[in-house]
């Protein structure tokens, strides 16, 4: 396969992978938990607007023991990943989440946008986010998901630094796949993901953000298709939802109906980021034996 840049020396290739135990295909149902780094990270003086960031205190308030019931029933388990903010300020529901046995991810610290000239305040954010989870959890988080799908080209060796053995930031494959730095393997797994199955861009409503409210039945026809195309390749679904967005009630509901949708499929792997990335590597070590 010809490989793509992706910045100064980190280059990645795409071929399918082998699933465990025969699976056709895997799935990683993930939540970004958010809460109100949403709202903060980018103006900060919404922290004076508490009806505003009242989306995000959703999250932990309903959202989040609804949606680990919701996994409970179904018996998955998930990876959500957690701003070190929210880690601070929510712990409790942090550690609700870990009990349930579900992975925790990295996802910066007060969601910060990184900005390519500002190396210093990029870096910052994944080391205030580690510090967090650390001394809260004593974790040391397996991979790592980027503030709203936003990178800049120093990621994968930032994320190499910091000994991380994945991330979920780009949206160039079907398959995950191991970057390459400088024309070696970098040990970061990509876990791909893509806007179409993520809930933000049909359900979250602001006046500052106006975008059309989409109905249930409209989201879960691009889902299943979307999950119909990727079982039909052998491919990787990373499911991307919210809390605050599909922890209200009525897309619960239908989280509900997704979720027994795909279990109604054969030869699916219902996996963690962590998981899937272990597996990824495991066979790339394999091949480097052969």
């Amino acid at each position: 396969m010809n490989e793509l840049p992706l910045g100064p020396d980190v280059h990645r290739t795409s071929q399918a992978v082998s699933w465990p135990n025969g699976a056709r295909c895997a799935v990683a149902i993930t939540f970004d938990f958010d809460a109100e780094t949403m709202w903060l990270s980018r103006d900060t003086s919404n922290a004076r607007r508490p009806a505003l960031i009242s989306h995000g205190t959703y999250a932990a308030k309903i959202a989040i023991p609804e949606i680990l019931a919701l996994l409970q029933e179904f018996g998955i388990k998930a990876t959500f990943f957690v701003p070190g903010w929210t880690a601070e300020n929510h712990t409790a529901r942090v550690e609700q989440i870990l009990a349930a046995g579900h992975e925790v991810g990295h996802h910066g610290y007060l969601h910060f946008w990184p900005e390519p000239d500002k190396p210093a305040e990029e870096e910052k954010e994944i080391t205030d986010g580690l510090e967090a989870l650390h001394k809260l959890f004593g974790l040391k988080p397996l991979g790592y998901r980027c503030p709203a799908g936003e990178t800049t080209d120093r990621l994968i060796p930032l994320l190499q630094k910091y000994g991380f053995i994945y991330d979920s930031s780009f949206m160039d494959d079907i398959h995950p796949y191991v970057h390459s730095v400088g024309g070696k393997s970098s040990g970061v797994v990509e876990i791909p993901w893509h806007w179409s199955i993520d809930d933000v861009p049909y359900t979250v409503y602001s006046l500052r953000g106006q975008r059309a409210i989409q109905t249930n039945d409209h989201i879960l026809n691009i889902w299943e298709t979307e999950f119909r195309e990727h079982h039909a390749r052998g491919a990787l679904f990373d499911l991307i939802m919210h809390p605050q967005a599909i922890g209200r009630l009525s897309r619960l509901a239908m989280l509900r109906r997704f979720l027994a949708f795909l279990k109604g499929f054969p030869g699916v792997w219902f996996a963690s980021c962590g998981e899937i990335a272990q597996h990824v590597l495991a066979q790339q070590n394999k091949g480097a034996k052969a």
